[in-house]
């Protein structure tokens, strides 16, 4: 609040001078603080940007001066050529709402206990495989009982050091399992505002969709389609899937896809593109990827699926906009 006072304070001082209460416009990179400093600023009227850090030109040498003072500098000399109009000086962040924001932070949540449960799995398979012995299901309760009795090639059971880091290892891993479990009924329980119904309707719609299950059909509603988009460019870019042309001179070429958007939105997408050609080998989108990677190598159909994704979601954006179904796609049968 001694911001708020400082700039009010100034601002008193302005309007003294100019007989005029001037506009206050600030500006801050988006990152690990989020947006909270974006919802005071704007409450307190001041009209507040959200820059994209990739976006703001910077020096190319490859020792070039960087202090607090230099970025303060360049922030606001940005600043000042955006609020003259200059086109394409850099990019503003759409900050979500409260509600938005909060609601994404669930499928975060299961992204990263799926992954440290994924972690302790193959722990615990690594230190069985020392040993030579079987690994079965480390993820049922009962697992500790079933690996008591097994044994190695020696008909020795486990050591006790290896053993004892086992039990920590599963007792670990049973934790995560019932925080996944919790989550889940969380999820089912709670009792949506009308920004997060609107969320929960986009994921339901995207679930209809033969190929896309709860944990798609969730990270996409959470990550791509809670914003509202303009244009198919804009879908495109925010996934990180425009392409980015590399052209001075006589050369001409190009560097692949700009990776500058959601890392999560754009995993989820690559990812959808094959199960998408699996699920739904009557689409368009199939044929058309089909038709280009004939006899293609592995390399070729990696890069094609890049191609796809980007399609995909594009797709999937005026299916959750507008209705219109993928042209061939599969709808799953409705439920009684």
């Amino acid at each position: 609040m001694g911001l708020l006072s400082l700039l009010e304070k100034i601002r008193s001082r302005a309007s003294q001078k100019l007989d005029a209460a001037p506009v206050v416009v600030s500006c801050y990179e988006a990152g690990y603080d989020g947006f909270w400093l974006h919802r005071l600023l704007t409450a307190a009227g001041i009209r507040s940007h959200v820059f994209d850090p990739a976006s703001i030109a910077v020096e190319q040498r490859g020792r070039r001066a960087k202090t607090d003072r230099i970025d303060g500098e360049l922030l606001l000399r940005t600043l000042m050529a955006y609020c003259r109009g200059e086109p394409r000086v850099v990019r503003i962040v759409r900050p979500p709402s409260p509600e938005q924001e909060d609601a994404r932070r669930e499928t975060r949540e299961r992204d990263r206990l799926v992954k440290e449960q994924v972690g302790h799995t193959n722990r615990i398979k690594a230190l069985l495989r020392l040993l030579g012995m079987a690994v079965g299901n480390p993820r049922r309760r009962d697992w500790l009982k079933w690996l008591s009795a097994q044994r190695d090639w020696q008909g020795e059971a486990a050591p006790p050091h290896i053993k004892a880091e086992i039990e920590r290892e599963h007792a670990r891993l049973m934790l995560l399992r019932e925080q996944l479990a919790a989550l889940e009924r969380r999820s089912a329980q709670a009792q949506p505002t009308p920004a997060v119904a609107e969320m929960a309707r986009r994921r339901n719609t995207l679930f209809r969709l033969k190929a896309l299950g709860p944990a798609f059909s969730g990270t996409l509603g959470n990550e791509v389609f809670y914003k509202d988009f303009d244009n198919r460019r804009q879908v495109g870019a925010y996934v990180g899937l425009a392409p980015s042309p590399w052209q001075s001179g006589g050369t001409d070429r190009e560097q692949g896809i700009s990776k500058a958007g959601n890392p999560r939105a754009r995993k989820a997408a690559v990812e959808l593109g094959w199960l998408w050609i699996r699920h739904q080998p009557n689409s368009a989108l199939t044929h058309w990827f089909l038709a280009r990677t004939v006899k293609a190598s592995k390399r070729i159909k990696r890069i094609a699926i890049v191609a796809l994704a980007r399609k995909l979601i594009v797709a999937l954006w005026r299916y959750v906009m507008t209705g219109l179904v993928p042209v061939g796609a599969v709808l799953k049968p409705v439920e009684a």
